[in-house]
């Protein structure tokens, strides 16, 4: 039986009636949701919007700090999972993983603090500008730009709703499943269409004209015009076997392999080189013009690098082709003992450039990060750019004016597909195709709407070879225009809510409503 207290409010519900269980019914389920997107293998497209619904009426009816201690607990559950789908288990990442549930709990926290002193629009803006500067935040501050916390990615393959992202980068879509989770937790508190119909038709009203927009962008501004062939080769899975089986034998670490190495790791290097180099041969007779080798494609000593990049030079010059090589030099310099890099090699032979990874990953790579410069380079097919992997996952270094983004990339079984989904984003955000050559992971090619061109998995062809054609010519985006102006709007609406919040001056009960009950009186409307 419920007790009124002297001030008039109703005592919320004790921990087994039948409403406070519902509400830990929200949190189980919230989370579950929660796993399916997180920008991984299994994501699905529509859990992305289901969980925050979920997850936000959780803490709108309970205590504010306990309530974000389990939302906490929420976060850090989908994120290990995400971890552990992926493969990604190491101390600097599990740390990041908890640092990172921290940041995205508080867009709960802080709808929980203000919802009840905000006029109701403003109650409304709380959660979505919070969780799309969330999301700005840990590209900002985390050295794991959007490979998790964005909400974007989950989106894959929506392609009228993700051609959003060429306007307010990724952001805007965290936005929208932030303003819809607050939205239906006021039509849930209101239970009455009259009630919550003031704010249902705005944000349906949004919803349906970023869709209808994004289709009329896909079908009156396609990606057409002229193409040029571009091959993608990884040397076939014997050589590189017989490479791994090379480098077992090194028992001394990095240093080792630099001052000793086997007698067997120089031949088993020279088989990864010249298996490539046949399959460039192969590419270029069949009509490619641009080719591009893996992330770490050829592995070698510092002091064969020369002989390497000249082999590459030579192949370029007979076969006339644009030449995209990624090279592992292992040096004597520690802590790294390596370099990570990539040239562009013309069809004259020329070294157009030689960039170094920029964001080696943390906790698994110990290379020194290169300058973060992306460099562009003007050819007969459009100008051509380059990053390594993980560097795509840095919205803020892909805005660069090319026409086509080559990214030489090395995954692995459990994160290949969900990585180069990611990369898709990119392509869509700053108006260029996108070729993301992946070595034991999935190789793909997009154009700037997102559109899968070709793709292959690494895992099931013993020779992968992926040839797309690709549209020379780039187009220039919003977000090119204004950067991430969206994002940063965003989180100066969130210190402007807290103030207002503040000002108004009415703490909101840390005692919560009752878990059926709506919040008061922030949900009203006047």
């Amino acid at each position: 039986m419920n007790t009124t207290s002297t001030a008039g409010r109703t005592a919320r519900p004790g921990p087994h009636t039948p409403a406070a269980r519902a509400r830990w019914a929200w949190l189980v389920l919230g989370t579950a949701a929660h796993l399916l997107a997180v920008g991984g293998r299994w994501d699905i497209a529509a859990a992305a919007w289901i969980f925050p619904v979920l997850l936000l009426r959780f803490a709108r009816t309970g205590r504010v700090w306990s309530g974000a201690l389990w939302l906490w607990a929420a976060n850090t559950a989908a994120a290990v999972f995400w971890l552990a789908e992926s493969a990604l288990f190491s101390p600097a990442t599990l740390g990041g993983a908890v640092a990172l549930a921290a940041l995205l709990t508080l867009p709960f926290l802080l709808d929980r603090l203000l919802v009840g002193r905000l006029r109701p629009w403003a109650a409304l803006l709380v959660f979505p500008t919070a969780v799309a500067g969330a999301e700005f935040l840990i590209t900002l501050l985390s050295p794991f730009g959007t490979a998790y916390g964005s909400l974007a990615v989950t989106q894959y393959g929506v392609l009228p709703l993700l051609q959003l992202v060429s306007v307010t980068g990724s952001y805007g879509i965290g936005f929208l499943i932030g303003w819809s989770a607050a939205v239906a937790n006021l039509a849930w508190e209101r239970a009455s269409w009259r009630a919550a119909r003031r704010a249902v038709s705005p944000c349906a009203a949004v919803l349906l004209a970023v869709v209808l927009a994004g289709g009329a962008r896909l079908a009156f501004f396609p990606a057409d015009g002229p193409t040029v062939r571009i091959a993608g080769v990884t040397a076939d899975s014997a050589v590189l076997r017989a490479q791994k089986a090379a480098y077992a034998q090194v028992t001394g670490g990095p240093a080792e392999l630099v001052n000793h190495p086997p007698a067997s790791l120089g031949p088993a290097m020279r088989a990864v080189l010249d298996n490539l180099l046949a399959a460039t041969r192969r590419e270029a007779a069949a009509g490619a013009k641009i080719v591009v080798w893996p992330e770490r494609g050829v592995r070698t000593l510092a002091a064969d690098e020369p002989a390497v990049i000249a082999a590459a030079r030579e192949e370029a010059r007979r076969s006339r082709i644009y030449l995209e090589i990624g090279i592992c030099v292992h040096t004597a310099q520690a802590p790294a003992y390596g370099r990570n890099e990539t040239l562009l090699i013309d069809p004259r032979g020329t070294v157009r450039w030689t960039y170094q990874k920029a964001h080696p990953i943390p906790g698994s790579e110990t290379y020194a990060p290169g300058d973060g410069r992306v460099p562009v380079a003007a050819t007969p097919y459009g100008g051509l750019a380059n990053v390594i992997c993980y560097d795509a996952d840095f919205p803020g270094m892909m805005r660069v004016p090319a026409d086509i983004m080559l990214v030489p990339s090395h995954d692995w079984r459990e994160y290949g597909r969900a990585h180069t989904r990611k990369a898709a984003l990119r392509a869509v955000e700053a108006g260029y195709a996108l070729f993301r050559q992946d070595a034991e992971g999935v190789t793909a090619a997009f154009d700037n709407q997102g559109h899968v061109l070709a793709d292959t998995d690494y895992f099931t062809t013993d020779r992968q070879a992926t040839v797309a054609y690709v549209p020379m010519h780039g187009t220039t985006t919003v977000y090119d225009r204004i950067g991430d102006t969206f994002a940063w709007l965003c989180l100066a609406a969130v210190a402007a809510l807290l103030v207002a919040g503040a000002a108004a001056g009415r703490r909101p009960s840390d005692r919560g409503p009752r878990a059926d009950e709506p919040a008061q009186p922030a949900a009203q409307l006047r």
